[in-house]
């Protein structure tokens, strides 16, 4: 069961991966008509949901939970949505290594925290601490530490080429 929590926490990363990686074969692979950034936003909650099973699966809920959950979570979230709320399913979903023109974005929480989904998303998880065991929480964030370090291997403010 273990194993099988690992998997299921770790199986969105190789995917990001691979389309930061190979965005062509992605474009690709979705077809002509086809959003290629909605197809990934779809899979992409697919992968979350699994992500929240396997955690559940190993989870001991207890209520309340302790004080520090409150802020974390919060602002975890609030990174989250703000993030979204300015890029857009497209920006958030790698539209620019598909080609698309996303406009550069300079409002809080970018310019203030660097990768601010990743981090919204690294806080949400530890304030789910007295929830979920330690090494679940460890490797979720170890994953969002492998694409920030993925995704800073390029230049952002390099806008990548239109693909065909």
């Amino acid at each position: 069961m273990e194993i099988l929590t690992g998997i299921g926490v770790l199986v969105p990363f190789p995917f990001y991966y691979l389309l930061w990686r190979h965005p062509q074969s992605w474009v690709n692979l979705c077809g002509k008509g086809r959003d290629p950034s909605k197809v990934m936003a779809l899979a992409s909650h697919f992968f979350k949901l699994v992500q929240f099973i396997s955690l559940f699966s190993v989870c001991s809920l207890s209520w309340p939970p302790p004080l520090y959950f409150w802020p974390l979570f919060a602002f975890g979230q609030f990174l989250n949505f703000r993030v979204y709320q300015l890029l857009g399913e497209s920006g958030t979903y790698y539209g620019v290594r598909f080609g698309k023109n996303i406009p550069w974005v300079t409002e809080f929480p970018f310019g203030f925290i660097r990768d601010p989904q990743y981090v919204g998303s690294i806080m949400s998880l530890v304030a789910c601490l007295s929830w979920v065991p330690f090494q679940y929480i460890l490797l979720w964030s170890l994953g969002y530490l492998f694409m920030i370090y993925v995704e800073s291997t390029e230049n952002p403010a390099t806008r990548a080429k239109p693909l065909s």
